[in-house]
């Protein structure tokens, strides 16, 4: 596989306690290919051992070909990453000028990684609902009045500088977990990438 400096990303994936890499590889920016989204989320089930509604909801859910439900990975900025890790934050939000995801690629029952940003996947959580938008001055000022505070978003810069998007997504988070530092190599900058995309399916079924 030939490798292109703009269009490809490397991915290297290994706990925290160890030296041992559990994969790395190159490939195409847009679609994370099977054996690196299985490895990632064996490395998280391995994290997550001794949470039983995760061991059992990641094997029964997240394993399958296709899958029946999406995985995600975020990349959060502080101080927001430790509000959802301590249930501050139950509802986390993106805005966007252009249909990018999570916008129309999230759906109930998804999996959740959270990662800060430059550093290591340090949390998971589950979607409960979704709620999609496309935006403007009126209902961005109504996204204001009903979610600040479950976005931990009260001060009025965080909408200021949110007031030129015209897509916005927001979904409420159940069962957060902390975890074991995941190392994953990210080398764009991207905030959100969709690791595996449910059936299609299941995707109508979910909208």
């Amino acid at each position: 596989m030939t490798k292109k400096s703009n269009s490809r990303l490397q991915y290297k994936i290994a706990v925290s306690d160890s030296s041992r890499m559990c994969g790395s590889l190159i490939t195409d920016a847009r679609r994370v290919p099977m054996s690196v989204d299985l490895k990632l989320l064996e490395t998280v089930r391995d994290a997550v051992q001794s949470n039983e509604f995760w061991q059992s909801y990641l094997t029964n859910f997240a394993f399958d070909y296709p899958p029946e439900v999406s995985t995600h990975l975020a990349v959060f900025l502080e101080p927001y990453l430790s509000y959802i890790l301590d249930g501050q934050k139950t509802v986390e939000s993106r805005f966007s000028v252009k249909r990018i995801p999570p916008y129309r690629r999230v759906g109930v029952g998804d999996v959740l990684l959270l990662k800060g940003t430059g550093g290591p996947i340090v949390g998971i959580g589950r979607i409960s609902q979704v709620w999609s938008y496309h935006i403007d001055p009126e209902s961005l000022c109504e996204l204001q009045s009903v979610f600040s505070d479950a976005l931990c978003a009260q001060d009025p810069e965080f909408w200021a500088e949110r007031s030129n998007a015209s897509f916005a997504t927001l979904m409420r988070l159940d069962h957060v977990q902390s975890i074991a530092p995941v190392y994953v190599g990210k080398s764009d900058r991207r905030g959100w990438v969709v690791l595996r995309r449910r059936s299609r399916q299941m995707s109508l079924w979910n909208e």
